[in-house]
């Protein structure tokens, strides 16, 4: 008989479990079965784990107790397992750290997995990854850095003239065709720098209809947090279910259940941090596993609908998470990128949620873009587009005569 073990990938949401074939050596690409299963080696599902810790680590370095957000881990480690193709030495290195991999090509591997397979698990559930490069006409990418994007991310790299007053469109046009029309923006003036040498993006998509609908009849109004009302969801059925002593865990199924949405709701004594600072990949996993105190329970479950967006400025994050060297001008390392020098300039990430009574719709967009670290000085952007302070004053006394500020009134 097929022994089965589960595992856990984090996108927007968290994609369902996988089961193993016992031959630990079966590296093949295999097309979904009849049971809507990703086929993963022993030393796959080992991959998944560091990148679910990746994820978790992610997340407590974006929480904010104040304000909702969303991220796609797997974005991430699309878009930068695709660049650390071309790098080397220390800064590959950290890269394979903070995503949770040994090397790039169990990287390659895992990505063309999932993006061969991912999409076709389920017929009522939309998921689309797309990747794709574009090029500043002035540089040239490393025959082999293109090989292997096409090969392990399908992704085609275009090569443009990022002076020609349309590339920046360009780009936010690919990022909305991607993600049907649900994230359209992911560069504006501020961010998008038309000396760089290459912009290179990751595109999720998720649209899942509940397995058990919400009746929106059964929607009101309610305080949430004890302050604000929001509109809240009903319904009372079975669904997998944990207590633990942090948190209530609740498992949401999508279409045949190839993808859940999993909630975690902290204790009333808890907080969102108690319970993220708790989480790893092993935790994780052994919570829905057989002796992990999850059963099908009859649950009577109140959820808002809601709508959340972020824009998230991963350089800092990424940095702290332990790969500075890919954003620094002396340290970064990739050579076998393009022709010239490069250090990562620019990594930010645009996602999206909607939740309603008939399921989930999510997307999320990562961009790197990469500069070049000799040729001068980087480009300066002062735009003042936003509201500013300006003082009038005396220059050899430094006598402050006149200060003021401007909101555009």
């Amino acid at each position: 008989m097929m022994k089965k073990t589960t595992a856990w990938v984090a996108i927007a949401l968290m994609m369902a479990g996988c089961s193993s074939n016992g031959n630990d050596n079966d590296q093949r690409f295999v097309v979904c079965p009849v049971d809507h299963e990703i086929q993963l080696t022993r030393g796959e599902q080992e991959l998944v784990t560091g990148n679910n810790d990746f994820a978790f680590n992610l997340m407590r370095k974006v929480a904010d107790e104040k304000k909702s957000q969303i991220v796609s881990p797997i974005s991430i480690t699309y878009a930068l397992g695709m660049l650390n193709n071309g790098a080397t030495g220390e800064t590959r290195q950290q890269i394979n750290r903070v995503l949770g991999f040994n090397d790039v090509s169990e990287t390659n591997d895992f990505c063309r997995k999932m993006l061969t397979i991912a999409p076709h698990l389920d017929s009522l559930t939309k998921v689309l990854i797309a990747n794709t490069v574009y090029m500043n006409k002035d540089y040239m990418l490393k025959p082999a850095f293109v090989q292997t994007a096409h090969s392990y991310y399908q992704a085609d790299p275009e090569t443009r003239d990022f002076h020609d007053g349309q590339t920046m469109d360009v780009i936010n046009q690919w990022a909305s065709d991607h993600t049907e029309r649900m994230i359209e923006k992911v560069l504006d003036s501020d961010s998008f720098d038309p000396d760089a040498v290459s912009y290179l993006l990751n595109a999720i998509y998720f649209k899942g209809v509940w397995k058990m609908k919400f009746d929106e009849k059964e929607t009101y109004q309610e305080p949430f947090n004890h302050a604000k009302e929001v509109s809240m969801m009903h319904q009372q059925s079975e669904f997998p279910y944990a207590d633990t002593d942090d948190y209530q865990a609740l498992q949401l199924p999508y279409g045949n259940g190839s993808y859940i949405m999993t909630i975690l709701l902290p204790h009333a004594d808890k907080s969102v941090n108690d319970v993220l600072q708790g989480l790893t990949a092993e935790k994780w996993k052994n919570l829905w596993s057989a002796g992990g105190g999850s059963k099908q329970t009859l649950v009577d479950v109140h959820l808002p609908s809601f709508e959340t967006n972020t824009d998230i400025n991963l350089i800092k994050l990424m940095s702290q998470l332990g790969m500075p060297n890919a954003f620094n001008r002396q340290l970064a390392e990739f050579p076998d990128f393009c022709n010239v020098p490069t250090f990562i300039g620019l990594m930010k990430q645009v996602a999206r949620i909607k939740l309603s009574e008939e399921g989930t719709e999510a997307a999320a967009v990562t961009v790197i873009g990469v500069n070049t670290s000799v040729g001068g000085p980087s480009i300066v952007h002062f735009h003042a587009n936003r509201p500013f302070l300006y003082v009038i004053s005396e220059r050899s006394s430094g006598a402050v005569f006149f200060i003021g500020q401007y909101y555009g009134d």
